[in-house]
């Protein structure tokens, strides 16, 4: 019987080491590794070892469903057959030193629900093809040279929860679909070069948990619907040029109890009304 137990056992080890992905998903990680110079890389994927073997790969029923190498060295650019990994869940690539555009076929991998690539050199626009990879839940880009306007496309993303996109050069008005993404609870757009005001649809995100619109060019008057969000734990929307008066429930929200830039450069605190019935008088 034991030695039954163990013939058993030894065939289920050959069966998980010869275990394969398709050709397509192997070339479309050989061509990232590649692109991406493996050679150079901390950890290496020996190419001739079985692909269960490869530092930061997943495997689920010899699918490849997780990428997972942060801090590894990654240097160059993210290859268009990254998308040929279609039940690919996770790509985690935070900190290394990746640049060049993100490819457009993103948006073919309808499986990706975690999007991590913060820390990097990645330039240009957000694809706008990003829309449709509907089952992302978490989409993080910050600390990059990213550019252009946040796609309205985005807003296709009904089951995203984290959207943050800091620290880049973004540019134009937050797009109104945003405003509609019911699931959202972080929202992380500080320090760009967004514009334009936010609008009174921000109480539509009542899921919304963390907002930090920090350090961009935005304007008019702060929404008082923003009390309307009772999910809100922190607020930063401090260092912008809005105007107007602001309730003092909302301004103790603000970490930096909405702080702006004038006309002239200088900071200045918005003006509080203790009683928010007048404020919203006076706004009217």
């Amino acid at each position: 019987m034991k030695k039954s137990y163990t013939f058993l056992a030894l065939i289920m080890f050959s069966f998980v080491m010869n275990a394969s992905v398709s050709v397509s998903e192997k070339n479309a990680l050989i061509k990232f590794y590649n692109a991406t110079n493996g050679k150079n890389w901390i950890t290496k994927w020996d190419l001739n070892t079985p692909v269960t073997s490869w530092f930061g790969v997943e495997l689920q029923n010899d699918k490849v469903i997780s990428i997972q190498l942060p801090s590894n060295n990654l240097v160059g650019e993210l290859p268009s057959e990254i998308s040929d990994l279609v039940y690919l869940k996770n790509l985690n690539l935070f900190k290394n030193d990746i640049s060049g555009k993100i490819p457009a076929s993103i948006g073919n991998m309808k499986s990706l629900e975690s999007l991590r690539l913060s820390f990097n050199k990645l330039s240009g626009n957000i694809p706008e093809s990003i829309g449709n990879a509907t089952s992302l839940k978490t989409v993080e880009m910050f600390m990059n040279r990213l550019s252009g306007s946040i796609p309205s496309e985005i807003g296709k993303l009904s089951n995203l929860e984290t959207l943050s996109l800091f620290n880049n050069e973004l540019e134009g008005k937050i797009p109104a679909t945003i405003y509609e993404m019911k699931n959202l609870k972080v929202l992380l757009l500080n320090s760009n070069k967004i514009s334009g005001g936010i609008s009174p649809s921000i109480a539509n995100l009542t899921q919304l948990e963390h907002l930090s619109l920090f350090d961009n060019k935005m304007n008019g008057q702060v929404p008082f619907d923003i009390e309307k969000m009772n999910n809100l734990k922190e607020m930063n929307i401090s260092y912008n040029m809005f105007s107007g008066l602001v309730s003092s429930s909302l301004s103790k929200l603000d970490v930096l109890n909405l702080t702006m830039i004038n006309d002239k450069g200088l900071a200045v605190a918005l003006p509080v009304k203790v009683d928010r019935n007048s404020a919203l008088a006076s706004e009217d």
